[in-house]
């Protein structure tokens, strides 16, 4: 269903995000009975993995598998009586369920006793010298630039950090007719050797990470395995990219050589944070787990939270790949239906066990790749004092260093002396990193904490809330009674 056939601000569930969660979950429950509204900012569903070319974009050759599985999913959703609300960013979302959006014609506003936040994950990229130059992308961004819009990132790009979207952006280039300058991967043949028996769950995915290094080796491409960026700097020809290996902790080695690359493009990123900025904010109960990408909202096997009504799926409550989240989504629609009277209890444990099975599976591949991906605090411990941390506020790791000298004990603390976290970003790109800093002194990261979440969840030009207007109609009172 349509955005055109929104004709009620009300309905029995919300769904925000049309990822493969969102997806699962708003067509589960929909077929079940509830009126569900899905709402994502993007003008289709698909998330980052199925993200649709844009319009009047032709795409060029066979769709990949990825491409297939997003069709599919879009066909699935269309045949659905969802009420799709697209285009529309969500900033703020309260306490009783109303989910404030605006889009191109203006704010507007749902309500719905119950939510699903299936917001995804965030790229988590660890601050180096240099990463702040033009042409330094995240591995997410250098995927959307390929499969969305069938761009290359760069001429030349070095392909650098951790987890399975090294091997997959590095293909992808070439495939682009693109140049990898290399790969530098954090983690090394041991560590991706130990992945195998969960990798054989998904034989078709191993496949495909086997096509992909084929791939690499056929054209020369160089993989250096425990190794990362020391720095980047702007060059004569575009980019310099220092890099140099790495100990079993991730920390640079002094004293080894190091090897600098020219390129024009560095993709670069270390792993996944789960989107928690909407369970933050209803203050929902959560844990650091660092093999599931960082914090994540407590919930049961069906996405419960702590919180009444409020649902989290998908890689937005831990980091285990699209395929288990589309799996985790259907799982979570059908608890959604259960909990509102749709289905009985017997109803729901015979549609859900297999969902669950299948989840399961995809669930193990999912967990051996998120741990690949999982940041150490060595990471962290070799940030260099200059290197900036939040780039919205430029806060460099000596000003964090320096709060915490001063008696900052919390990462909100770190925001409130520093401003580290306050920028339009909402410390999406700098508050895993902060919180490593703190945990560096406190101990671990419970203790350091998280960013209280507040809206609004995305930054918007204030004229999109207020219209426009000018002095003139604005209401002046009357002068008060002598």
């Amino acid at each position: 269903m349509t955005d055109a056939a929104l004709m009620t601000n009300a309905a029995d569930l919300l769904v925000i995000g049309a990822g493969p969660a969102g997806v699962g979950a708003a067509t589960m429950a929909a077929e079940h009975g509830l009126d569900v509204v899905l709402i994502d900012e993007n003008y289709a569903a698909g998330g980052q993995v199925y993200r649709p070319m844009p319009p009047g974009f032709a795409r060029r050759g066979s769709p990949g598998p990825d491409a297939a599985i997003g069709d599919a999913q879009r066909e699935l959703l269309a045949r659905s009586p969802v009420r799709t609300a697209f285009g529309k960013l969500v900033w703020s979302v309260s306490q009783t369920f109303r989910v404030d959006a605006v889009g191109e014609d203006g704010p507007t506003h749902w309500t719905a006793p119950a939510l699903i936040a299936a917001t995804g994950a965030t790229e988590r990229v660890i601050p180096f010298p240099g990463w702040t130059e033009p042409g330094v992308i995240g591995l997410a961004a250098a995927t959307a630039l390929l499969k969305s819009q069938q761009m290359l990132p760069g001429r030349t790009t070095l392909v650098a950090g951790c987890g399975p979207l090294l091997l997959a952006v590095a293909a992808g280039i070439l495939k682009a007719g693109g140049r990898v300058a290399a790969v530098v991967d954090l983690a090394s043949p041991v560590d991706w050797m130990s992945t195998l028996p969960a990798l054989a769950s998904r034989p078709d995915l191993l496949a495909r990470g086997v096509g992909w290094v084929t791939l690499l080796k056929r054209r020369g491409v160089p993989v250096l395995f425990r190794h990362a960026i020391i720095g980047v700097r702007r060059s004569a020809g575009g980019l310099a990219a220092t890099i140099g290996p790495v100990d079993a902790a991730r920390r640079p080695i002094s004293g080894v050589l190091e090897r600098e690359l020219s390129i024009d493009c560095v993709a670069v990123g270390h792993g996944l944070v789960p989107g928690t900025e909407i369970s933050r904010i209803f203050r929902a109960r959560h844990r650091f787990e660092h093999s599931l990408g960082g914090w994540i909202a407590e919930r049961d096997r069906t996405g419960r939270t702590s919180v009444g009504g409020l649902y989290v799926a998908g890689d937005s409550g831990g980091i285990l790949g699209a395929a288990a989240a589309f799996q985790q989504g259907r799982m979570t629609g059908l608890a959604a239906a259960r909990d509102r009277g749709r289905i009985d209890p017997a109803t729901f444990d015979r549609l859900v066990t297999p969902i669950e099975r299948s989840r399961a599976r995809n669930e193990r591949f999912g967990r051996a790749m998120s741990g690949l991906m999982a940041a150490h605090l060595g990471q962290a411990a070799a940030i260099a004092p200059e290197t900036i941390i939040c780039r919205c506020e430029d806060v460099t790791r000596a000003e964090l260093d320096a709060a915490i000298d001063e008696g900052a004990a919390t990462v909100d603390q770190l925001k409130a002396w520093t401003r580290c976290g306050m920028g339009p970003c909402q410390g999406r790109m700098c508050g895993d990193t902060a919180g490593a800093l703190m945990a560096l002194r406190v101990g671990d990261r419970e203790s350091a904490g998280q960013f209280t979440g507040r809206p609004p969840l995305r930054p918007i030009p204030i004229d999109l809330l207020t219209g426009t207007y000018d002095y003139a109609d604005i209401p002046i009172p009357g002068p008060a009674p002598l």
